[in-house]
């Protein structure tokens, strides 16, 4: 199966050129905008190639929604060259910044890098360990000290947005929109409840406390 790419850009031409280029190695989706691309992440890319100036949603204010929820390698395709703007673009979730006008066979190998990379850190991260407690996200299984947690859909969902994102604080509103979708029918006060019965199910193998609260802000992940 070919891996997909999102290309996102006001102008047609440089989209047209960048498709035309990937789709001989890759499954390419594009958009025109910023309201467009985020239509377009229902086809969970597996990596976006995104210009920052756009009239509708800015790629910087875009980068950042995009990564509320995915975690894929994102790519600036911008004409400045400040470092300021690029400390900027790292800030908002990028992982690469690519400089206006590029040579398309330099663009291709750096995403061909960066798609190889995500491959092994999907590889190497299949299972991760904390003290005794091990997460096998392929699995979806969670063990202390070998011995199974028993943990709801919902429940493992949390675990593996806070663990896969260790030391990063999530307010309640987050977790719930990651977790349930923007559309779930609920509110963020589920969060708490879910985080209640997922320290009680912990508790019962670790005197180690997983879930940090951190008041005013959110939960994070104390590994």
């Amino acid at each position: 199966m070919k891996q997909k790419l999102l290309i996102v850009d006001d102008e047609p031409g440089i989209v047209d050129m960048m498709a035309g280029y990937f789709s001989l190695h890759y499954e390419v989706l594009t958009a025109l905008s910023g309201n467009e691309a985020l239509q377009k992440l229902a086809g969970k890319p597996d990596l976006i190639l995104l210009d920052i100036n756009m009239p509708d949603l800015d790629g910087l204010t875009l980068c950042q929604r995009i990564r509320e929820h995915m975690a894929c390698p994102i790519l600036f395709l911008t004409a400045r060259v400040e470092s300021s703007d690029k400390i900027i673009g790292f800030q908002a979730g990028a992982d690469d910044y690519i400089i206006k006008p590029f040579d398309l066979d330099e663009l291709g190998a750096r995403v061909a890098a960066h798609l190889r990379r995500e491959k092994r850190h999907r590889n190497q991260g299949a299972v991760r360990f904390f003290g005794d407690l091990a997460i096998d996200y392929s699995a979806r299984a969670v063990t202390a000290a070998g011995v199974p947690v028993p943990l709801s859909k919902k429940e493992f969902d949390i675990v593996e947005l806070l663990s896969l994102n260790a030391g990063q604080v999530f307010d309640r509103e987050r977790i719930y929109e990651s977790v349930w979708g923007i559309d779930g029918e609920g509110n963020s006060d589920t969060v708490m409840e879910h985080i209640r019965k997922i320290r009680a199910k912990l508790s019962v193998h670790t005197l180690h406390g997983y879930i940090d609260t951190v008041w005013g802000c959110g939960y994070r992940w104390n590994g």
